[in-house]
């Protein structure tokens, strides 16, 4: 398995946009929140998340198709390989989320993205924000209309999970890394 050092590295080479830096920290922190939760390996949890949008910026056209070619580049292996690709299920590939890790990827890549949203049009940004804030803002068709809600609701179904719990898992994630990703208010 490779190191977080030689994941981010990669990341970096292919990514240059700060905006998708900051989603891949946010997705890699909730993915260690998760992993924690369901007593799995944290850190191999949270280097797929790191690199789940490796091919995003470079090559969006080939995205979750061009990745395993960029990730072998640093020898991940094949199972971490195919979680990254699964994310994209039903979007940009066929490839299935199977492992409850991948089912996991599936829904908070997508979730992460209406906590975000949600912690943007809050001054305290992810400083105290709850789940009745995102629940509020996931009613709202029009708010963040780019987070495929079905998405995450079909990827809560897969878990077996409710959407409340998911919600506090990403919440708790991403405020550990909130201060790095500019979510956090100063002061």
């Amino acid at each position: 398995m490779a190191t977080r050092e030689e994941a981010l590295e990669l990341f970096r080479k292919y990514n240059k946009s700060e905006s998708l830096y900051h989603h891949a920290l946010e997705v890699e922190a909730v993915m260690r929140e998760g992993a924690v939760k369901f007593g799995e390996d944290p850190e191999y949890w949270g280097i797929v998340g790191l690199l789940h949008d490796i091919d995003w910026e470079m090559f969006p056209e080939e995205h979750c198709r061009k990745a395993p070619e960029l990730l072998k580049e640093i020898n991940l292996p094949d199972d971490m390989i195919h979680a990254i690709c699964s994310h994209g299920y039903g979007l940009v590939t066929d490839i299935k989320p199977e492992r409850q890790m991948e089912k996991f990827l599936y829904t908070i890549d997508e979730l992460s993205g209406l906590v975000h949203a949600t912690a943007l049009m809050r001054p305290e940004k992810m400083k105290g924000i709850t789940v009745k804030s995102v629940k509020k803002k996931w009613k709202e068709k029009s708010f963040a209309a780019g987070v495929n809600r079905d998405v995450i609701a079909n990827g809560a179904e897969m878990l077996g999970m409710d959407l409340s719990e998911l919600m506090q898992i990403t919440i708790d994630g991403m405020a550990k890394v909130a201060p790095e990703t500019g979510l956090w208010p100063e002061g």
